[in-house]
């Protein structure tokens, strides 16, 4: 099955951490309710515990998202589990948990269409390269187990991790990079080499996207660029929408869709 169909004319809309505008951001409440709005991806982000279970937050510290602190790779599960997760957004939402990979793809088992971009937040630096590693290997196994490889792109910030999926893996595997270059980090070869698609963030401080002409440069690669999460308005989707984007990572899907239909510019 052909999962991939996005292009400038079909935008696919991706919900970044779930629907983070309304529900607290990486809970299962949040990646429910941007499926529920129709969103064609779901974006979220995967760190290991102290005691090796696959979590779903952006930040190295449980801080910002729970009424917890401390760093996620010092805490076992059960304490992760332990914390809050929703009441820092509104109190409505207390007791949401940060869910555990099995969680997630559980849920997404059931939305046999939907795409996923996996951000890898264990980066193989000095003294974390067997966790990183391990953790990616962990990924792309339970993804293969279920037979949801061809569903999902690989995320990460480190250039050094990209080199390696490649290396172990190869085109299998759909990596999502970004641009410009300098968000990577350590490089020894051509990051957009083998990459599917490109996040376009600007050269310049306070723009929210590429220019046309990069994103045009990048699709003449045969990368897909795609717009960030800066774009949360009409006039971000017609900038998008001008570049030649193939999809847009929003906070707001439901915004962002209804705007995309009105111009004709999602199925």
């Amino acid at each position: 099955m052909n999962y991939w169909t996005q292009s400038p004319q079909n935008i696919f809309v991706a919900g970044h951490r779930g629907w983070p505008a309304k529900y607290p951001e990486n809970t299962l409440v949040s990646f429910a309710a941007a499926i529920d709005a129709g969103v064609d991806q779901i974006e979220t982000d995967v760190r290991c515990t102290a005691d090796g279970a696959l979590v779903l937050i952006h930040d190295a510290l449980v801080d910002r998202t729970t009424n917890g602190t401390g760093k996620i790779e010092e805490m076992t599960l059960e304490a992760v589990r332990a914390l809050d997760a929703g009441a820092w957004k509104d109190p409505s939402f207390a007791g949401c948990k940060i869910p555990t990979w099995e969680e997630f793809m559980t849920l997404i088992e059931q939305h046999p269409t939907l795409t996923l971009d996996i951000e890898l937040k264990e980066y193989p630096i000095e003294g974390n390269e067997e966790r990183a590693y391990t953790t990616c290997d962990r990924v792309i196994a339970d993804l293969d187990a279920r037979g949801m490889t061809d569903r999902v792109v690989l995320n990460t910030f480190s250039g050094k991790l990209h080199e390696y999926i490649q290396a172990k893996y190869g085109d299998r595997i759909r990596r999502h990079v970004f641009f410009p270059e300098r968000h990577l980090g350590e490089v020894t070869e051509d990051p957009y080499a083998h990459a599917y698609c490109c996040c376009m963030f600007s050269r310049e401080k306070g723009k929210r996207m590429a220019t046309a002409e990069e994103y045009a440069a990048m699709a003449a690669r045969g990368v897909q660029p795609w717009a960030g999460a800066g774009v949360r308005d009409a006039e971000g989707v017609d900038e998008a929408i001008a570049c030649g984007a193939y999809l847009i990572t929003c906070n707001n899907p439901d915004e962002i869709l209804a705007l995309l239909r009105a111009r004709g510019r999602h199925v």
